[in-house]
Parts: structure tokens; C-alpha cells; sequence
């Protein structure tokens, strides 16, 4: 308990200043939110326009920056994360709130398939070193290292231009309206098919490599040969001794991995088009929209933040070297 409390303390601490960062960072930036939406109209415009929009957007430029850090935790604390100056008057959390369940559905999804793929496949090979399934390392590792958006392209290109198999781009058919029903899941799973694929391919390689090589040197350990010659079952030996054991380094960073959906799936969606986060952030940078930059900055930090400590929980759960430093 006292080890978990540790990181928890780790945590806050890390929060505070990363939220701290996030709010010093884009005032450090050249221009404003203001100045940004004004570069969007032409001709002059007035004071008291100028004036308006700061309002509109919370900002209050004769305040000190000491003043507007208070405020910033004010709205931290109440949820709001300001209005996006590229989309206006749409609120930042509404914009996340949207891309959000698309990223986590695609980009989740598809790194829990690839972590728990890639995992047991590594056990197996470590098993059974010699077999025909070694021969999946090759390939899996010439996928991995073809960058996704090249893999992407290539998908689009055969399966969704050459044979019309697939949809290339977008979430769902555009002539459906999102909802609870068979025909928007169905679309909704036809166009994150090839994503979620490119995704699987290009990741399953490390998980697999990663388990098999620290299966081998788990195997190796005086307590598997002594479970082995105790006569337990190879399925017990196999995984409650020795992938027990190996798979600590891989849920460390696995959950790295779920911290970083949110951030990671920027080259994805802009290939295929899908609406998560990472394409609003795209769009947020292009279009220089400081309060959107900042609440999806804020989501992947609190994200990130959450899965490690899940990595800590489970180290606890399934190391007892750890519960008794606790």
C-alpha cells in the first residue's frame, strides 16, 4: 500500500506540472488565440471586435500571468477547456469529447489485439524454440519496420483502390447518422478495418519479440526447472512460472503504449481520413488553435499519467517482490 501511495504522490506531483507546462506553453508561443482567428478575416478590424473575441475566448490580457494561472486551474476544475478558435463557437471539450471515442475504439482496440497476439505468440516460440512458428519473426519484423502510414498507403492502395473492398477513408458512410444501430456499427467496422490492421501489423512484431527473448531467459531460471522436474503440467510451467514472470517488461510497456493512443494515432488518421483525435490536433496545429492544442495536449497527459499507474497496479498484482517493498 505505502509503495502504491508512493506513485500515487508521483503522479499528482507529475500532473501538476504538466498542466502547468500546458498552460505556460502556448502563451509562450508567438501570437494569441485572438490574433489566430483574426488572420482569418480580411480587411480592418475594429477594437471593440477584438475586444469581443478575447472575451468569447477567456481571455483576459490586462490580467498577470499569475492571475490568469489561478483562473486556468479554476477551469481545469470545472471541466472547461475553453472555445476552439478554428471551429467557434464549438467548445474545446465537445471537439474532444467527439474525436475522443473514435481514437480510443480504433487505436485501443487494435494496440490490446496486437499486445495480446504478439505476447502469446512470443510465449509459444520461446516454448517451443525450433518450431515452424519462428518463422513468424521474419515477417513480423519486416512489417514492423515499414512505417505505418507507408503500410497504410499500400492498404488503401490494394485493397481499397485496386480491388473495392474496403472504404478508404472516413469513420462511417457519410449518408448515415451516428448512433446505436447495425447498419452505422457495420460501417463504423468496415472503415476502421484497414487502420486497425496497419496498426496490428506494424506493432505485433515488437510485443512478440520482446516476450519471446525474456521467455528464454526465464525458461533458463532454477524455479522453472524445478517446477518442470516437480512434473507439473507444461501449460502450468509455461505460463503461471514462466510467462508469469516475463511479461513484466511487456505490460510496462503495453501500458506506455494505451498512454500513447491518444497521441499516436496522428499518422493513421491522416491516412485513412479517420476522425479521432489525432486528426484534430492536425487541424489544431494547423489552423493555430492554441485552446484545442492545449485540451488535447491535456487529454494525452492525463492518459499517459492513468496508464502508468495501471502499470503499477498490475507489477503489484503479479510480482510479490513488489507488495513486499510495499
Amino acid at each position: 500500500m505505502r509503495y502504491l501511495l508512493r506513485r500515487l504522490g508521483f503522479y499528482v506531483i507529475t500532473a501538476w506540472a504538466a498542466l502547468t507546462i500546458n498552460f505556460f506553453l502556448p502563451r509562450l508561443m508567438p501570437g494569441s488565440p485572438v490574433q489566430a482567428a483574426l488572420d482569418k478575416l480580411h480587411g480592418t478590424v475594429s477594437p471593440g471586435v477584438v475586444k469581443a473575441l478575447a472575451a468569447q475566448f477567456g481571455i483576459n490580457t490586462k490580467a498577470s500571468m499569475l492571475s490568469q494561472y489561478g483562473h486556468f486551474w479554476s477551469q481545469m476544475a470545472h471541466g472547461d477547456l475553453g472555445i476552439s478558435t478554428s471551429q467557434y463557437p464549438t467548445r474545446v471539450t465537445t471537439i474532444i469529447g467527439h474525436a475522443l471515442p473514435w481514437t480510443i475504439a480504433l487505436v485501443g482496440v487494435a494496440s490490446i489485439i496486437s499486445f495480446a497476439l504478439g505476447t502469446l505468440l512470443g510465449i509459444l516460440i520461446a516454448w517451443r524454440r525450433g518450431s515452424r512458428l519462428e518463422a513468424l519473426l521474419p515477417v513480423t519484423t519486416f512489417l514492423s519496420a515499414v512505417p505505418y502510414f507507408w503500410l497504410g498507403l499500400i492498404f488503401v492502395s490494394v485493397f481499397g483502390v485496386t480491388l473495392h473492398w474496403l472504404p478508404i477513408s472516413g469513420g462511417y458512410s457519410s449518408d448515415l447518422h451516428v448512433g446505436f444501430s447495425w447498419g452505422f456499427a457495420r460501417s463504423a467496422l468496415s472503415h476502421g478495418a484497414m487502420p486497425a490492421v496497419t496498426i496490428v501489423l506494424a506493432s505485433v512484431a515488437g510485443w512478440m519479440v520482446g516476450m519471446r527473448n525474456m521467455m528464454v531467459t526465464t525458461l533458463g531460471e532454477d524455479y522453472v526447472m524445478v517446477a518442470q522436474a516437480k512434473g507439473l503440467s507444461t501449460r502450468r510451467v509455461a505460463f503461471t512460472y514462466a510467462a508469469r514472470n516475463a511479461i513484466l517488461p511487456n505490460l510496462a510497456g503495453f501500458a506506455l503504449q494505451l498512454g500513447f493512443v491518444v497521441a499516436g494515432s496522428l499518422l493513421t488518421e491522416i491516412v485513412f481520413s479517420y476522425p479521432g483525435i489525432g486528426l484534430s490536433l492536425l487541424q489544431a496545429v494547423q489552423e493555430n488553435d492554441y485552446p484545442l492544442m492545449q485540451g488535447v495536449f491535456l487529454v494525452i497527459t492525463v492518459v499517459v499519467l492513468l496508464a502508468n499507474f495501471v502499470a503499477d497496479l498490475l507489477y503489484v498484482a503479479l510480482d510479490p517482490r513488489t507488495r513486499q517493498e510495499a
